[in-house]
């Protein structure tokens, strides 16, 4: 697979520790930016300028005395724009000094909720690693769940007089683990399921039970892997059968492919894809358009990883300058920053030593469609699905609201489509479980589709 270096095209791109990479719409001009967190260092925002990729970044958004790792977004308020979760983290685990940020664009200015008077009592202390936003009523209001490390885990909601609450203790939901990775959408119910992948104890499998409630039922369905340390999460149609299969890295334990089958995930790893490794990011992703997703493992210091399905298996394949040998990675994201139908891929560095930002995208000539649909309020409405269907085979995505590491990918559902020319239909289930469906979608376009309820 023929990957292409794009680096040059990020100005001032200077070494710096740098985390989680977050895709949103930053300043509500219709384009999304990629926001990378900096520990001990600025902020980054990069915005398109031309070809170029700028940092548009400052005041509260550059944040530089802070020490931000993970990130996020989602609509927390209904007013059809996304807000933004800046995990803040000094410590390895429980108690920090340095409180998170959510930051909202309001009466054309930045501010942070967390720093209003009515929310100081609302803040999170605890030492955290990622954040997911859900929406698990359906209603088109976000709330951002946290992965604290040895301190209780948070789930922030706003109510209708616009007050934070932390909500984890009223939907026991508020564990001590060693939280690591997060990842939402509908796993099992119509609404939005969540997985935590934890460290130094069993993941959590939170199924939504339809009333905005969950039930905790990782062992039920064999995905506790309890004495493995999770890392980056990512989901995917691993066997091409229309149901979304689970794949994450395990800090240098065995890294897993489970399966779903009923009510059950297996695990169905093959050894070279299982083969440890010191493991952060984990993306799943058509990188070239021809129709099948990719599996980017981004490592630190040590060579990153792709994996293809290629006549049923999954096999190593090339990445080129973007393994990345003497990397530190400590992030990713994908997202089409150009407007051209290929994903880019933006990896962030740091922790061991400051490195600089990198980007790579694959030379093709395939056919895309890319699908966002909105929520009640005009956002993202991430942890919606997308079902692809053409020539009797059906494709499916989520709308992603946190995965990978620290991070968030942007909130479409991009397929590529290698030669094929026409598509029959596409069908999206909203967060709130209702579904529509949508005829012979142009190919190699990019389209919004409102709530239709």
């Amino acid at each position: 697979m023929a990957f292409r270096e794009i680096t040059h095209l990020i100005e001032n791109n200077l070494e710096q520790l740098n985390y989680g990479v977050a895709i949103t719409d930053v300043d509500t001009d219709g384009e999304f930016e990629a926001v990378v967190m900096g520990f001990g260092y600025p902020n980054i925002i990069l915005k398109r300028d031309g070809e170029k990729l700028v940092n548009v970044a400052t005041g509260l958004l550059s944040d530089e005395e802070m020490h931000a790792i993970g990130v996020a977004s989602g609509d927390i308020d209904g007013d059809g724009q996304e807000e933004i979760y800046f995990l803040n983290t000094d410590t390895f685990g429980g108690e920090k000094k340095f409180f998170d940020r959510l930051i909202s664009f309001e009466n054309n200015k930045y501010i942070d909720l967390f720093e209003l008077s009515i929310h100081e009592n609302t803040r999170n202390f605890g030492a955290g690693r990622s954040v997911v936003c859900i929406d698990r009523k359906g209603k088109g209001q976000y709330g951002f769940f946290v992965a604290n490390y040895a301190s209780p885990m948070k789930y922030y909601e706003m109510d209708s007089n616009n007050y934070l609450h932390d909500i984890a203790p009223e939907l026991g939901m508020d564990m001590v683990t060693g939280g690591r990775g997060l990842i939402a959408f509908p796993m099992h119910s119509d609404k939005t399921d969540l997985f935590a992948g934890n460290e130094m104890g069993p993941n959590y499998l939170f199924i939504n039970q339809g009333n905005g409630r969950f039930t905790e039922m990782a062992k039920n369905f064999g995905i506790q892997d309890t004495y493995e340390d999770v890392r980056g999460i990512s989901a995917l149609d691993v066997n091409g059968n229309g149901i979304l299969d689970l794949v994450y890295g395990n800090w240098n334990g065995p890294h897993r492919m489970f399966v779903k089958i009923n009510d059950k995930f297996v695990n169905q790893a093959p050894p070279n894809l299982a083969e440890p490794s010191a493991i952060r990011t984990v993306i799943a992703a058509d990188l070239d358009n021809d129709g099948d997703d990719e599996i980017f493992f981004n490592n630190i210091n040590q060579p990153n990883r792709l994996f293809k399905r290629i006549n049923g298996e999954w096999r190593r394949v090339e990445l080129g300058t973007a393994t990345e040998s003497n990397g530190c990675g400590t992030g990713a994201a994908v997202w089409d920053y150009d407007s051209d139908g290929t994903l880019e891929l933006l990896v962030s560095h740091g922790e061991l030593t400051p490195q600089t930002l990198s980007l790579y995208k694959s030379v093709n000539d395939n056919n895309w469609v890319r699908i966002m649909p909105l929520t009640q309020y005009g956002a993202p409405a991430r942890g919606a699905l997308v079902r692809l269907k053409t020539n009797n085979h059906v494709k499916i995505k989520h709308i992603d609201a946190g995965s990978s590491y620290l991070g968030q990918m942007e909130p479409v559902a991009h397929f590529g489509l290698g030669k094929l020319s026409q598509i029959d239909e596409i069908e999206i289930q909203w967060p709130n479980g209702m579904r529509k469906s949508y005829q012979n979608p142009e190919i190699n376009t990019f389209h919004r589709i409102e709530f239709p309820f």
